[in-house]
């Protein structure tokens, strides 16, 4: 698997990483002993960024992981948020920066993944009512302390994330990219390029939809919120299926799956940022991997891949037809509800 370097501090990870959201929640039934095996294939395949949050499934997400990678935590790059707060329904009521709150969300996640440090912690969210420099502060304090290594941020804009780098250098921004969802290309990218920060990139699938897997009728089953945010709902929902076929046609030229392609879409657009894939199962794992050229040869599991193809190469023109075809802003509808997104890019 390629490695590739987000920030000046030191961190190194798999050009793709594995997102285990899903395996707690929102996207229908979960399955433990799946999901486990999904993430020791993954490491096994050569990704060592594992991204979770501890309040993915109100805590389960972590004690799933910590299972995955006993007896392999020097082989992963845990990859862990915090600050959203969830009461015992599971409902969202809101986020917390604050030191005082940073500190009893470290001793939490560190019990629950059963480790002494964390490679990359950061919020989930910026906090309005704390300013930046008290949240990273408290996170430097951390870094001193040996519980994490490098900081990170998530859907913060080019404003906040200068502040905060003035405090403690950031390694890494995570927020949404991918073929439908290109909004930072504008300035976003380019103040991470110009302060050294890497990007790694989620939802390069939207949420699945960019697999060709996704249809109205999956979308019904129960526990998946994606039927209740905007892309994924009536008109919207018909356009956005619509151009879903425009990638499968191009993914039919090029001799792989619609998810490969927008996948190795997102890898090509440069080598200081990094993907990550969210799936629970094996199967899924293995297809999105057919992205990079980490799924052929060098790991004795490979002998088992149901999907064997060779590494998604793009040429200028390629690049050029996807993003004619797919420009910014040409998907139906925002990225999550009203209420969520005053927590975006903030």
């Amino acid at each position: 698997m390629e490695r590739r370097a987000l920030g000046h501090q030191g961190l190194e990870v798999s050009a793709i990483g594995l997102g285990c959201m899903g395996m707690s929640e929102f996207y229908g039934p979960r399955d433990d002993q799946e999901s486990i095996a999904t993430i020791r294939q993954a490491i096994d395949m050569g990704v060592n960024l594992i991204d979770t949050a501890d309040f993915y499934g109100v805590g389960h997400n972590e004690e799933l992981v910590r299972r995955a990678i006993e007896g392999r935590r020097e082989q992963v790059v845990l990859s862990v948020k915090f600050g959203a707060l969830r009461s015992y329904d599971g409902g969202w009521i809101g986020f917390d920066g604050r030191p005082v709150a940073i500190q009893n969300a470290i001793a939490h996640s560190l019990r629950r993944l059963n480790v002494d440090y964390i490679d990359l912690y950061f919020p989930s969210r910026v906090d309005p009512n704390v300013p930046i420099e008290e949240t990273v502060g408290a996170l430097a304090e951390l870094v001193k302390q040996g519980k994490v290594k490098y900081i990170g941020l998530s859907e913060a804009a080019p404003q906040t994330l200068r502040r905060a780098h003035a405090i403690h250098p950031i390694s890494a921004v995570q927020i949404e990219y991918s073929l439908w969802s290109r909004e930072i290309e504008k300035e976003l990218l380019p103040t991470l390029r110009e302060l050294g920060i890497g990007l790694v990139g989620y939802s390069p699938l939207s949420r699945g939809l960019l697999s060709g897997k996704i249809d109205e009728t999956s979308l019904q089953q129960s526990g998946d919120t994606r039927s209740r945010m905007p892309r994924y709902q009536g008109d919207n929902l018909t356009h956005n299926l619509g151009l879903v076929e425009k990638l499968k046609a191009i993914a039919t030229s090029k001799n792989c799956t619609p998810a490969q392609l927008a996948i190795a879409w997102v890898i090509a657009q440069g080598n200081d940022l990094v993907s990550i894939v969210g799936t629970k199962r094996r199967k899924y794992l293995e297809e999105n991997l057919g992205a990079v050229s980490s799924a052929l040869g060098g790991f004795p599991d490979l002998k088992q891949l149901r999907t064997r193809r060779a590494a998604i190469t793009l040429t200028k023109g390629d690049l050029e037809e996807l993003e004619h075809s797919f420009p910014v802003n040409v998907v139906a509808g925002e990225r999550y509800p009203e209420a969520m997104m005053a927590y975006v890019y903030a």
